[in-house]
């Protein structure tokens, strides 16, 4: 049950990351901004992310607090920050409530994880599959609502925006109700007290998680590159695809994701999380190698051809560059002492999505330039991931 709980408020409280993509064209007509203007609104919620997961992490605050009230904290502040939006006045404005929701899903995502770890002993693997699930699904969130809104008049905007809130402020009391794992907590008061600042970066001394870790870095590379790419590459198979269908179709491409993370969690029981991850990284590289060369093969042959194959093998691809997300982190988790898993999972997650926003600014504008061929540009993650997980390594922590 503490498994369920805390993967359904994670897809609650996540929901403040993704429901504004749905609404940018409202916000555009009743601000009247720029397309440069929308880089910046949709820009803040990852910069607000990026500088909450390095204050937490170097702090140590997953660790030195009750990681379930500072997760239900940062739902109630996250949410009202996101309902506050329709009256931001403005571009400028708009940016500060996103760079506060975005520090606020620091304290969502990556205190998630350390929970679900606390309260799936010996079965992190399968629990973080859960949590990380939930979450592709929210990131698929966005193209499915401006699908059906394209195709559809719906609730005026404003409302889903509050009803993204609403969704925040139930996963938070989901998982105040819930608490810390009774292990965890007897835990921290048998060490003598809260973890030390820094702790994040005591755990790159580990040599296990350094790898763990390091293999994570690379599958950032490639993944949101590649998400963010998936409407571009039905666009080129499908050149007249109507907006309503393609919206719908990517958010089918990204969502297949869920589904994987659960079947990746499912396998790591019987295989073992660094073979499910050796697994993923090796689909996805393969991959990235086939698109260019399959591409023309793929591809409607004419106006009249079908999507399918195409949308076939990207949904393919899709699972396999996130199956082995959550796997990463359950083998940083078994690596680390007790002490300073929230923090080490939380550092983690900062530079891995630093590293996915330079792979986004540096690899989405050469597209025009090299089309399919830009998929062997997203290859050096998944084989340095291998690279990094190409021998077993045990926990260097204490006992937990």
């Amino acid at each position: 049950m503490p498994t369920l709980i805390l993967a359904i408020a994670e897809l609650f409280g996540t929901a403040l990351w993704f429901t504004p993509n749905a609404v940018l064209a409202d916000l555009q007509a009743l601000w009247r901004l720029s397309d440069a203007d929308l880089g910046w609104l949709t820009g803040a919620v990852q910069g607000g992310f990026l500088l909450g997961t390095l204050l937490i992490g170097l702090a140590g605050l997953a660790d030195r607090l009750d990681a379930s009230r500072l997760f239900a904290a940062c739902c109630l502040l996250g949410a009202l920050s996101n309902a506050l939006l329709p009256w931001a006045g403005g571009l400028w404005g708009a940016v500060g409530l996103r760079v506060i929701t975005g520090m606020c899903l620091a304290g969502i995502y990556p205190v998630g994880m350390k929970l679900m770890v606390g309260w799936t002993p010996g079965k992190s693997g399968l629990g973080l599959a859960w949590l990380v699930g939930m979450l592709v699904l929210g990131t698929a969130l966005p193209h499915g609502l401006r699908g059906l809104g394209e195709l559809s008049a719906g609730i005026p905007w404003q409302g889903g925006i509050w009803g993204a809130s609403l969704l925040a402020v139930a996963g938070g009391a989901m998982v105040w109700r819930l608490g810390e794992a009774p292990a965890v907590r007897q835990a921290k008061h048998s060490a003598g007290g809260p973890g030390a600042r820094l702790a994040g970066l005591e755990a790159f001394s580990i040599d296990a998680f350094r790898r763990a870790a390091s293999a994570y870095f690379g599958h950032m590379w490639e993944l949101y590159t590649l998400w963010a790419l998936l409407p571009l590459m039905l666009l080129a198979a499908a050149p007249g695809l109507e907006t309503a269908h393609l919206a719908l179709l990517a958010f089918a491409l990204i969502a297949v994701g869920g589904p994987a993370c659960w079947l990746g969690g499912a396998l790591s029981q019987r295989l073992g999380s660094r073979r499910v991850a050796q697994l993923g990284l090796s689909g996805s590289a393969l991959c990235c190698l086939a698109y260019p060369l399959l591409g023309p093969m793929l591809a409607p042959a004419s106006a009249g051809g079908s999507l399918l194959p195409v949308a076939l093998f990207l949904a393919l691809w899709s699972a396999l560059a996130v199956v082995d997300s959550p796997q990463f982190s359950a083998l940083s988790a078994a690596a680390c002492p007790a002490r300073i898993v929230g923090s080490a999972l939380t550092l983690q997650n900062a530079i891995g999505f630093a590293i996915s926003m330079l792979s986004l600014i540096v690899l989405i504008p050469l597209w025009q330039a090299l089309g399919p061929w830009l998929a062997w540009l997203l290859l050096p993650g998944p084989v340095v991931g291998l690279w990094c997980l190409r021998r077993p390594a045990e926990a260097a922590g204490p006992p937990r």
